[in-house]
This record gives C-alpha cells, structure tokens and sequence, in this order.
C-alpha cells in the first residue's frame, strides 16, 4: 500500500531573483512530513516542471529525496513525456532515494488507448522504480478506461494511477469496484477528495493539502476506520478550501498564500503562469484559517 495516504506536490519557491529556492523546499518538504503527510511528490505541475531546467530539475529531487530519505517517506517523482525512449532515460536516470514515478499519459497526440497499454509496457520494462500513471484527460485529450487501466495495472511495476478527471466518472466507479492485486487508486482532484476516498480510493495527491494539511490526513484516515459522519464534515469544508485555491490557475494561488505565511520567499511563478490576484489570496487565507465558514 505504497500509495496510501495524502501526498503532497511540492511547489517550486522562487526567490526574489527568480532562483529556485532550495532552502524553503526543504523547510516546506518537513513541515507537510511534520503534519502527517505520507509522501512528496516532485516535479508535479504544481511544482511547475515545464517552466524548470535540467540543472534545477536535479536540485528540486536532491533536496525532496534527502528529506524523505531522512524522514523514511515516499518520494515520487514526476516524469512526462510523449517519446518512450527519452522517457524510459528519465526513469532511468532517477537518483537513489526515489521511490516512484508519477508518469503522465501521453498527450496531445491522442494515442488512443491501445497506444497508451503499449507506452506504459514499454515504461514498465524499464524502469527501476513503480510507475503511477497520471490520468488527468481534461489536459491529455486522452481518455483511459476502467478497463485499460485494470489492464496497466496487472503489470508487477505499475503501482496505481493517479486520478483526475474532473469529476467522479463512472470509470472510477467501475475501476474501483475491482481492482488489480496491488494497485491503487488516488485521488488527482482536490475538491473530490472525500467522495472518492467513500468509493475505495487509497489516498490523494493533493495540492491543496499544502494548507491544512492535517485536515486532508484525517479525511483520509475517517474513511479508512468508517467514520463517515467525520469524514462527510472534514470533505465538505476542505473541497470549499480546495475550490479557493484553485480559483486561479494552480499554483499561484498556493502560493499566493504560502507567501503571505512566510513559508516560501516570494509568491513568484514562471511564465506563462502570472501570480494570483490580491482578492484570490486573501479569499484563500480567509477560507484556510475558517474552512468551515
């Protein structure tokens, strides 16, 4: 069950000369460890990896595995790509310390499905670590059945698929109804956290658990000891938190707010990204500080 629990995507923090700032990725790395967090997940969307060099890219793991090294946590890395052979390179070349891969279906190209069962094969053959497929179609324009995914998961190296549709979808009813010894479904969508944590889901990688991050561990653990009456109340206050912090394109409300806690040094984001506006934030601190108001 490597993949239970809430798992938390690190943002990148920039400093004021627009330099990755290692030292706020550490303290931030303890602190959501600190609050019960089960896992990092680096170079994330959240963590803007499109907008990272290679060079920073390098020092965003090394700072997030030596922590997780220390605290004896999951580090996942993200890798995405649509050329199997630079992508198998990236798993490849994934230093000591980490301990899954969170790969993105191919986008763009639309593959079909038949050609996603042969990209994660492919994947699966090479990589020394388990994959997570990251299922998120809104953004691929590629749509993965329940089937296809039971299919990815037989495989002894795909560990689970991180799920992010938009919604609860009957796929994930279906998915979840019956799955693969050993694989695990997470949540991708903030907001839907708790409605898919009462359908079987194992945990979440969630943005938003960068804030309250307790309230995210403790919806996870109601609903694997049967407390629905806590679980319903803790998933309806955190999805309002989840909705605040998406207000704007992620992450720039998050960090927005970290910013304005003093965690990380600016709330700066890289290009095409552009940070949040002042009524965001401070609508997200509001509901942070009183998510059940």
């Amino acid at each position: 069950m490597m993949l239970r629990g809430i798992h938390v995507p690190l943002v990148t923090p920039f400093t004021a000369a627009g330099e990755v700032a290692v030292d706020a990725i550490e303290k931030l790395a303890h602190q959501m460890l600190d609050e019960g967090a089960a896992g990092l997940v680096a170079l994330g969307t959240t963590g803007e990896v499109a907008a990272l060099d290679a060079e920073e890219r390098a020092r965003v793991i090394e700072v997030c595995a030596r922590v997780c090294g220390q605290r004896q946590a999951l580090l996942t890395v993200g890798v995405t790509g649509n050329d199997v052979r630079s992508a198998a390179q990236a798993l490849r070349s994934l230093p000591e310390g980490v301990g899954a891969a969170l790969v993105t279906v191919p986008y763009f190209l639309r593959p079909g499905e038949r050609g996603v069962v042969a990209y994660f094969e492919a994947l699966a053959e090479e990589t020394p670590v388990p994959l997570v497929i990251y299922h998120i179609p809104y953004r691929t324009g590629q749509a993965v059945s329940a089937a296809t995914l039971r299919r990815l998961g037989a495989h002894p190296m795909v560990a689970g698929v991180k799920y992010a549709v938009g919604g609860i979808d009957l796929d994930a009813v279906d998915l979840l109804g019956d799955l693969p010894d050993g694989f695990e479904v997470v949540c991708g969508e903030d907001a839907f956290i708790s409605p898919l944590l009462a359908l079987g889901a194992s945990g979440g990688i969630l943005a938003a658990a960068h804030l309250r991050t307790r309230d995210f561990v403790e919806l996870a653990e109601a609903w694997q000891a049967g407390d629905v009456a806590r679980a319903q109340a803790l998933g309806r206050r955190l999805a309002r938190l989840s909705a605040a912090l998406f207000a704007e394109p992620n992450p720039s409300v998050i960090k927005g707010v970290l910013h304005a806690q003093g965690l990380i040094p600016t709330p700066d984001v890289r290009l095409p990204l552009v940070p949040a506006g002042a009524e965001a934030v401070s609508q997200a601190r509001l509901v942070a500080v009183h998510p059940g108001q």
